[in-house]
């Protein structure tokens, strides 16, 4: 195993780049994923990192041991650094010292909507867009596309509220959501607290992409317009809205429950 025990190290300095700055992680195509649960995630759903990055004292901990040792076997790379470099890395309290340097996906968005997914227009808080994820691949979603203002899917926060969404979804970044809209081959709902019809009157037994918008300001007008319905969810007490992360839960979940009826 490779040791780094220096911060003017070209790699070090390379590795604290891409865990501060997600201008770095865009460019290079590649991030961070801090910690044993994401780490065993992309694992068991995605096979071997381009680097194991681990602590001294993680080394101790069985779990990180356990990893180390099955990438070492199969001649993965692996680098140990002493706590203080790799805690500089890290945005993970009282974690157990382990991340996984990975490529982030590249892929070319279809041509049409033609699956259940999930549209994320200016969604620019990262523990929404990973919730949203999280409940997304849970209901068996299978796409996100996401404005050029949402937040960035593969950032440290959005990655640790997904708890490992990511690895079983297909994520387009930066994507041009009106064209696909119009072009859509299956259902398109947009929500909005406006609309007079109710989600629960939906017809959802079907293919459907789902329309989210900005925290404050909701879906844009074009994209409402866009849209083929609109719906709002009902809601007792004298809150004014539900929060986009929990409006998304529930759409989901609806539309798995009359599936299956």
């Amino acid at each position: 195993m490779k040791s780094i025990t220096s911060r003017e190290n070209a790699q070090y300095k390379e590795l604290k780049h891409l865990a501060t700055s997600s201008q770095a992680r865009r460019k290079a195509g590649r991030t961070l994923l801090d910690g044993v649960h994401l780490c065993e995630a992309w694992l068991q759903l995605r096979g071997h990192p381009e680097q194991c990055i681990v602590s001294e004292t993680g080394l101790h901990n069985p779990e990180v041991a356990s990893i180390v040792a099955g990438l070492e076997a199969e001649h993965a790379h692996c680098l140990c650094l002493p706590d203080a470099l790799y805690a500089a890395l890290s945005q993970v309290e009282n974690g157990v010292g382990v991340m996984f340097l990975v490529a982030t996906p590249q892929r070319d968005v279809p041509a049409a909507l033609t699956v259940n997914a999930v549209l994320l227009d200016n969604v620019q808080d990262p523990g929404n867009v990973g919730s949203i994820l999280r409940s997304a691949a849970a209901a068996g979603i299978k796409e996100v596309y996401c404005s050029p203002g949402t937040a960035f899917c593969w950032s440290p926060k959005v990655l640790r509220a997904a708890m490992g969404a990511h690895f079983v979804l297909d994520i387009f970044e930066n994507v041009a959501l009106l064209p696909l809209l119009q072009g859509a081959q299956i259902a398109t709902l947009a929500t909005s607290g406006y609309a007079t019809q109710r989600l629960y009157d939906a017809d959802l037994r079907q293919p459907v992409a789902w329309v989210f918008g900005h925290e404050g300001q909701g879906v844009s007008d074009e994209l409402l317009s866009a849209a083929r319905q609109t719906v709002v969810i009902p809601h007792l007490g004298k809150v004014e809205s539900l929060n986009v992360a929990a409006c998304a839960a529930v759409c989901f979940f609806e539309q798995v429950r009359q599936n299956q009826v």
